[in-house]
């Protein structure tokens, strides 16, 4: 087994243990991640890699897990990938991190951005924004909570080009790798109320499928959309299958790539859920409903665009905007 294979299993084993279902899971984040590295330029490399040292996992987890004599291109990658990860790490149990719900608390503190020394709420609303939208005129519809990913997207780009400590610029570095793969996911964009959900369908968490006859278990709308890029079988074959995936990516659409505010993102997502998401065989009501060939090879393509922008993206973004 080569270093790499070797650096590979013992990485993800430890790191990635007991991992449970994150927005495009491990794979699609460290993909997305993994596409972002290759078009970031030499300084902001070494400016992303001196950040991430200040990240606790740093070196309770990541740095003791890269052997000595690993080449400083592939250790600064694979750490690069692994810290785009992290905000799903911390719903771990056990993580130090406590879970403040998966809406908004009334409080105050969901809008809180101190840093790794002061916030150890886990954040999960940050993960998504639910654009409500109805295919059978249920009205009102339901209104879009706040804070949520666009716009901690906001505030962490202004941190990142303001004059803000390099603590709180990785800590929100750190999330801006995650939310920015997180809101290319469609189902992380949308939310469809109906007669029988008027708060929604929690961005297709409600709905069960059936995926079995095209060689999926996942038995949650969201949770297939999640897995397209990758669902790993054990936590040592995620970064081999995010780096084989994201190398098979065609390159991001040039156009598409230019676009940088986020509320393109989030309404590119948006209508992609409403025409493609929620498209036969996905009907009214929670299923389940059973995945056929045809809606899965067109949900692959779409998974493939959009981690392909969104690591073309985050690129642009690091190399144009961080400090």
């Amino acid at each position: 087994m080569s270093k790499l294979r070797q650096l590979v299993a013992v990485t993800l084993c430890m790191l990635l243990l007991s991992s449970t279902s994150h927005a495009w899971f491990d794979v699609g984040h460290m993909a997305v991640a993994f596409v972002a590295y290759q078009q970031l330029t030499p300084a902001k490399k070494a400016r992303v890699a001196a950040l991430l040292k200040k990240n606790p996992y740093y070196n309770t987890k990541w740095k003791a897990l890269i052997p000595a004599g690993t080449p400083a291109d592939q250790r600064d990658l694979m750490l690069f990938m692994i810290a785009a990860t992290w905000p799903d790490e911390i719903k771990q149990s056990g993580s130090g991190y406590q879970s403040d719900g998966d809406n908004p608390p009334t409080d105050g503190s969901a809008w809180t951005n101190t840093g790794y020394d002061t916030d150890k709420k886990q954040h999960k609303y940050w993960h998504f924004i639910d654009v409500p939208f109805t295919q059978d005129a249920t009205t009102p519809l339901a209104a879009i909570p706040s804070p949520n990913a666009e716009t901690q997207i906001a505030i962490f780009r202004q941190t990142l080009t303001s004059a803000s400590s390099d603590k709180l610029k990785s800590y929100d570095l750190v999330w801006l790798m995650h939310v920015v793969g997180d809101v290319h996911q469609p189902l992380h964009s949308t939310t469809r109320v109906s007669a029988g959900e008027l708060n929604g369908d929690n961005g297709g968490n409600n709905e069960k499928v059936d995926a079995t006859a095209v060689g999926n278990s996942t038995k949650k709308l969201h949770a297939f959309w999640d897995s397209l890029p990758g669902d790993a079988p054990n936590p040592s074959a995620a970064i081999t299958m995010a780096m084989t995936y994201a190398k098979a990516l065609a390159p991001a659409d040039p156009v598409l790539a230019k676009k940088m505010d986020a509320s393109d993102w989030i309404s590119e997502s948006f209508n992609i859920a409403e025409t493609s998401v929620y498209s036969a065989p996905i009907g009214a009501g929670d299923g389940p409903f059973v995945i056929t060939q045809n809606y899965m090879d067109n949900a692959k393509k779409i998974a493939a665009e959009r981690v392909a922008l969104a690591g073309q993206r985050l690129a642009n973004l690091i190399n144009n905007e961080l400090k």
